[in-house]
């Protein structure tokens, strides 16, 4: 088979397209990148999905934080702190024997029609990492939320401007300028976390997992890790390097106003310990 048919049979094989069974015999480097390939589909999904969820949640959650009413502002608070105070690892696994045990437990009700979906990777890791990234992503926009200048809030107000039309127009735009560069961060190891979902409780369906799935696959089968492995690691690279490209090009948006030395550039910097 050469690496034009193979790219055929299993570019997309992670979504249920393509040759069933998987490479067996000599493995070679084209079969490797291709699958590895079509599982990160699966990683490129939960962090799209997570991130463009999450970003309303975590506004929401932002504004809730800051607002002066307790009955708003407390579950804003133990909403963040719970999901930012514990690692995401145990979040992925409580989440997945929760949902699992959930309808053993009520017994007398059969409700396993509605837990079955939330315990398979494509709903319920989504979720998780959605929940997951609304709390930190809500306290960055909490913080920059804070850090909005007093002049533009008293311009508002001189203007006339108040409630929603202030938020509008003031203070959320004011808000994601301050708040993009780490959003973006942010959103950087979020694409790094799917790689999580494997490792935790949720199962690939029918062996259609993600980039860490086939790239373990080819690393028993090999007996050789140095070569899936940093296979996934370019493919993340790529990711990255995409995640950040569209950020900067919205972080011009935002800051289109503002000459050009003034601009604040965006840079990458890794969290080595979350």
């Amino acid at each position: 088979m050469s690496c034009w048919d193979t790219v055929q049979a299993y570019a997309f094989r992670s979504l249920g397209y393509g040759e069933r069974l998987l490479p067996r015999g000599e493995i070679t480097l084209c079969e490797q990148v291709t699958l590895i390939g079509s599982g990160l589909i699966w990683n490129v999904y939960f962090g799209l999905v997570a991130l463009l969820t999450g970003f309303v949640f975590a506004v929401t959650l932002a504004v809730g934080k800051n607002a002066t009413r307790a009955w708003a502002r407390k579950p804003a608070e133990w909403f963040i702190f719970v999901f930012r105070g514990s690692p995401l690892f145990i979040q992925f696994f409580l989440a997945y024997y929760a949902l699992v045990n959930l309808p053993e437990e009520i017994g007398r009700y059969d409700i396993s029609a509605f837990t079955d979906p939330f315990a398979r990777a494509w709903l319920g890791a989504a979720i998780v990492l959605f929940l997951n990234t609304s709390a930190y992503a809500g306290e960055i926009f909490y913080g920059a939320l804070r850090s909005v200048p007093k002049g533009d809030l008293e311009a508002a107000d001189a203007y006339g401007l108040s409630g929603w039309k202030r938020f509008r127009r003031v203070v959320f735009p004011t808000t994601m300028r301050l708040a993009w560069p780490a959003y973006t961060n942010e959103a950087i190891f979020l694409f790094h976390a799917t790689t999580l979902v494997f490792l935790s409780g949720f199962p690939a369906f029918r062996q259609q997992g993600d980039a860490l799935y086939y790239a373990q696959y080819f690393a028993d089968r090999t007996f050789n890790p140095f070569v899936p492995y940093p296979i996934v690691a370019v493919y993340f690279i790529i990711v990255t390097l995409s995640v950040i490209a569209g950020f900067s090009l919205i972080n011009r948006r935002l800051n289109r106003h503002l000459p050009g030395e003034s601009r604040a550039r965006l840079k990458f910097r890794p969290t080595l310990i979350r």
